[in-house]
């Protein structure tokens, strides 16, 4: 089963990995018995699933999540049923990855018009005319 991202997007089940480990914080004695924290691990640097770009994106964007190998590491312990903290740790992977799906759009520089340009000039005009007044005249 392939964790699909959006249509047409999928991640193959053999660059996930999944792990429960020992949840720290509250829970009384349940929380040394029960795994309930997941570690998910997407391999995401080594795998084909993302393009160049979208690797230095990720790799850019979220550098505290990758470990050395190249791996997306996405812990969550929020909540006490290893269930919804799977489903968390997916739903954390989305996002992210859709955060740097597409390239940032290009930001085209522009010039002030005509009209924003005369209506500077005339306010600083009328503030300097003003300060004009307020200066002691020669008698």
């Amino acid at each position: 089963m392939n964790f699909e991202i959006k249509p047409g997007w999928e991640i193959p089940d053999r660059d996930l990995t999944m792990r429960a480990v020992h949840s720290s914080g509250p829970g009384g004695q349940n929380v040394n018995k029960v795994s309930t924290k997941v570690q998910l691990r997407f391999s995401a640097l080594s795998g084909s699933v993302l393009s160049a770009g979208q690797k230095a994106r990720l790799a850019a964007t979220f550098k505290s999540y990758l470990n050395q190998a190249g791996e997306l590491l996405i812990s969550c312990d929020e909540s006490r049923s290893l269930e919804t903290n799977k489903e968390r740790a997916l739903l954390r992977l989305r996002a992210m990855l859709l955060a740097i799906a597409d390239p940032p759009k290009y930001r085209h520089k522009t010039k002030p018009t005509r009209g924003s340009r005369e209506r500077r000039l005339a306010g600083k005009k009328r503030r300097g005319e003003l300060k004009q007044q307020r200066q002691a005249k020669p008698t």
